[in-house]
């Protein structure tokens, strides 16, 4: 005979075997229910009384299947400020000052929502990308704004002295001709193609702030043509700016009308030497030998 201990923790008993093996079956005790075999002796868990380990056992029955839970719907707000966040690198970040209100409203809906509506995530991007672009699209604009005047002035700076080294190896391919025709200046009508083999390159015949379909962009003063160098005024202008053409002389009425370089025309003269200069000094350049 043996005694259990119910669920009321109770004494129950004595009982036969067969009972047990019924209320195992019915599901009333199992294998962990507190079992005596006889006074005296130890309880132990009903598994651990082979007589009953072939007992039938009670059958489980599942648990209702409950309806599956209705999917959450995203945050229209959610996506609207993802959307703004990322159309503020075509607005320069005044779409995403809209995206961020929009993503923290979004946010703090989703926080208090009773789950029919969802997107904290898509909320939390929209507010992040919108916030970065709202700040540092305007800064870059600013410094766009700020440096584009001074890469402007270093450009024109640079072609200006690409203009002036230009000039400089004209006039010494025109001293190394003179140099080898005693000591003349070479002819007015021929003058490019008189010093094209003293001078390395084609390219210092052009100007990088000139038309590119011109072979050169420099002029020769005509009143030189021919001149010993030895007998010219040092400040003679011996080349100068202007629009353009191979083998172009004559005097200040082919000089430009408007400056390639900022305020600056570039002229060389007789001794060599090339000058910066402006347009009210234009008049004081010397033009006869």
């Amino acid at each position: 005979m043996y005694k259990i201990i119910g669920a009321d923790e109770k004494e129950h008993g004595p009982v036969s075997a067969d009972q047990i093996r019924q209320w195992l079956a019915e599901g009333r005790v199992n294998a962990q229910t507190q079992v005596q075999a006889g006074e005296g002796t130890a309880w132990k868990p009903l598994a651990d009384f082979p007589e009953f380990a072939t007992a039938p056992k009670a059958a489980v029955t599942p648990p209702p299947l409950s309806a599956p839970a209705a999917p959450q719907k995203t945050s229209g707000l959610a996506i609207a400020s993802l959307v703004c966040g990322i159309c503020g690198l075509l607005t320069c970040g005044i779409s995403a000052l809209v995206g961020l209100v929009l993503g923290l409203v979004a946010l703090n809906k989703t926080k208090k929502g009773t789950g029919q509506s969802g997107g904290s995530g898509i909320a939390l991007a929209g507010t992040i990308v919108s916030a970065v672009f709202a700040v540092l699209i305007p800064v870059f604009v600013i410094l766009a704004a700020m440096l584009l005047p001074a890469l402007s002035k270093a450009k024109e700076r640079a072609q200006t002295i690409n203009c002036v080294n230009n000039l400089k190896q004209l006039a010494l391919g025109i001293r190394i001709y003179s140099g080898d025709n005693k000591d003349q200046f070479p002819p007015a009508a021929t003058w490019c193609d008189a010093i094209k083999t003293n001078v390395g390159s084609d390219r210092v015949f052009k100007c990088i702030s000139g038309d590119l379909n011109q072979r050169c962009h420099y002029a020769f003063n005509a009143k030189l043509a021919g001149q010993d160098v030895n007998k010219v005024a040092s400040d003679t202008v011996l080349l100068f700016e202007t629009t353009g053409g191979w083998n172009v002389s004559g005097g200040p009425e082919l000089m430009l009308g408007q400056p390639r370089h900022g305020r600056l025309f570039v002229v060389a003269l007789a001794d060599g030497s090339v000058q910066q200069l402006t347009a009210a000094r234009l008049k004081s350049l010397r033009w006869d030998p």
